[in-house]
């Protein structure tokens, strides 16, 4: 996609608003439990310091729901962004109010200000114009570098871009190069794994998918739909019966383009949905009634470790057990291991996927871990994302 970057624009000394993703994991007593996506969007933020911009930063932190909520203040994140960048990140008390207001008219070339979280105005989501030409007001020139919010058309991310010229920051950039890349243009065996619980939050990505890769790796409870569509018994595992002809469509569909469809030959089963229940490790069609299916099994981690050795571009998207239970990590864990030594381009599609990649302390052996789940999901469709839509082309 080319879009234009602030890299295509003359920045020197002017007042910019910068979209960030600054909804990061905090525990009760506001501290950031996880400082990634403040870190990503650093080098943007450094260049902007750079080129003398007055930098007006802008982003959501959880659902506030319209409402000013004191724990869902982006306090904390001034405080860390400080930190990090060496210099102080100055914290409006308001969104559109008179503090931020008097903050970004003080501020001086290199200065950076954030303004509080703007989903404390439901006009935010609203994309209400009006709200957003407020925050236009900030900024000569709108910088969005929030790839993980740009599958949302809300004022900060879309509706700004109706009143300032509008380029993307070096996280975005990065994002549309990745995952942009790899779908165009992949070096081949191009395999794609995707797991996550449910056929229909993925019928999109794998009906898009069937029309680019060599290989799909099927895990997680979407499995068992499949299964089902197969004739096997499921146990208690999370089945999607509504999705059956559907499974049955995606396998045939993979048959006609003659991508190889892989699907878990053996299952690591829970008498229970817990962190410490009893197990066991059975093949596909011997899942006993009262039991359900938690991880792929042993025979399938060395199954899909065979496929993947032989790729050059990997994409994955959504865990292949209950990765946030050890006991039924194994599987996504074994996979991780196996793409952080593959000569090949790794792409780990954000959400849940990217947290497990980081817990197993892989992240930095990946060649690219978006920090988008839904935006990447819906790119990875082949859907129109509004975030990046809006932004100038080159």
């Amino acid at each position: 996609m080319n879009k234009k970057t602030i890299r295509d624009i003359d920045l020197k000394g002017k007042r910019v608003l910068v979209r960030c993703d600054f909804n990061v994991p905090m525990d009760e007593n506001q501290n950031i439990t996880d400082n990634r996506r403040i870190v990503a969007a650093l080098p943007t933020i450094k260049y902007l310091i750079e080129q003398e911009c007055k930098i007006v930063l802008c982003s959501h932190l959880g659902r506030p729901k319209g409402e000013f909520k004191k724990e869902f203040s982006l306090a904390p994140v001034a405080a860390e962004l400080s930190k990090q960048l060496g210099q102080e990140v100055l914290m409006a008390t308001d969104v559109i109010g008179e503090n931020a207001k008097t903050l970004a008219e003080n501020l001086k070339p290199g200065q950076v200000m954030l303004i509080e979280n703007v989903r404390f105005h439901k006009e935010e989501t609203e994309n209400d114009p009006e709200f957003a030409k407020q925050l236009a007001n900030f900024g000569e020139v709108f910088v969005n570098d929030a790839f993980g919010t740009a599958h949302r058309a809300h004022a900060s991310t879309e509706g700004v871009s109706h009143y300032l010229p509008a380029v993307s920051g070096f996280l975005i950039e990065k994002e549309l190069k990745f995952l942009g890349d790899a779908l165009e243009n992949p070096e081949r065996p191009f395999i794609s794994i995707l797991g996550g619980s449910k056929v229909s939050d993925k019928i999109g990505v794998i009906d898009s998918l069937l029309e680019k890769v060599d290989e799909l790796l099927i895990g997680g409870g979407m499995s068992y739909t499949f299964y089902k569509a197969l004739g096997y018994s499921v146990g208690n595992s999370i089945c999607e019966d509504d999705k059956i002809d559907l499974a049955k469509e995606l396998m045939e569909k993979a048959k006609a383009k003659n991508v190889k469809m892989l699907l878990p030959i053996d299952n690591k089963l829970g008498k229970e949905f817990s962190a410490n229940t009893e197990t066991m490790v059975v093949d596909r069609e011997s899942i006993p009634d009262g039991w359900e299916g938690l991880d792929i099994g042993p025979k399938t981690i060395e199954l899909y470790t065979e496929e993947l050795k032989k790729a050059k571009t990997v994409i994955w998207n959504g865990t292949v057990g209950v990765a946030e239970f050890d006991l039924f990590a194994e599987g996504t864990n074994s996979l991780a291991k196996v793409l952080s030594e593959l000569d090949a381009t790794t792409i780990i599609g954000g959400g849940d996927t990217a947290a497990a990649v980081q817990k197993a302390g892989l992240a930095d052996k990946m060649t690219h871990v978006s920090t988008g789940g839904g935006a990447s999901l819906e790119f990875l469709e082949g859907k129109k994302l509004p975030g990046i839509e809006c932004l100038m082309d080159k």
